[in-house]
């Protein structure tokens, strides 16, 4: 799909605009500050694209689509909450069409790690997975979201990555909250095997040695 966002390359002032004055210029049909935010929304948005779909030509097709969503709905927006935090969700939002359009969120809530040993399931579904380690390699930590089934990497970058309560991501793939919490414990339990296995590969006898910290995403984001 042709850029039809393409930032010019002109210099910019010495001082360039804040995000509120180009967010209030843009609502007012001026192009050049609907540019400015392009320019600095255009590499997250196209990052959570890319990791909801995993596919790059995908995710480069649904950045457009998002910002074409942004120049048209731009005036909706009212400063209640972030404008970043109002734009991911318009990114999700348009993924989630996407998805919907080819069935991709319908993934069996049973559904284990193939050849991976059961886990005993924590006492409480919702909680985060402490096993889980946020210092492994950032490469091993992709790699391993980027091979679990489309309807878990989901929920996982909505929740752990993205930071959406599960009411919100029920609300938002139209399912129960206790749908929301076992297709995330299910993403955790997948990530944990690949993430095993790829420290074994690594240092052999050593897979055990992974210690708890308190939070994935960070090592995700």
């Amino acid at each position: 799909m042709r850029n039809i966002f393409r930032v010019r390359v002109d210099a910019r002032p010495s001082s360039a605009p804040t995000e509120d004055e180009a967010i209030k210029k843009a609502q007012k049909g001026d192009l050049k500050s609907f540019e400015e935010l392009y320019s600095r929304h255009k590499a997250r948005v196209f990052s959570l694209c890319l990791r909801m779909t995993n596919n790059y030509a995908h995710a480069e097709e649904l950045t457009q689509e998002t910002f074409l969503q942004l120049y048209r709905k731009i005036n909706s927006f009212r400063g209640e909450s972030a404008f970043s935090t109002w734009l991911y969700r318009m990114s999700v939002n348009v993924v989630l069409t996407r998805f919907r359009r080819k069935r991709l969120l319908e993934v069996p809530l049973e559904e284990v790690a193939d050849g991976a040993p059961t886990e005993e399931r924590p006492r409480e579904i919702g909680q985060r997975d402490r096993v889980l380690d946020g210092s492994l390699h950032r490469v091993d930590l992709e790699q391993a979201i980027r091979r679990l089934p489309p309807g878990y990497r989901l929920v996982f970058l909505l929740h752990d990555v993205e930071g959406y309560e599960h009411q919100e991501i029920a609300e938002m793939l139209n399912c129960s909250i206790g749908n929301s919490k076992s297709q995330l414990h299910n993403a955790r339990m997948r990530l944990r095997s690949l993430l095993l296995h790829s420290r074994e590969v690594r240092s052999p006898g050593h897979a055990c040695e992974i210690e708890e910290i308190g939070s994935l995403s960070s090592a995700a984001a």
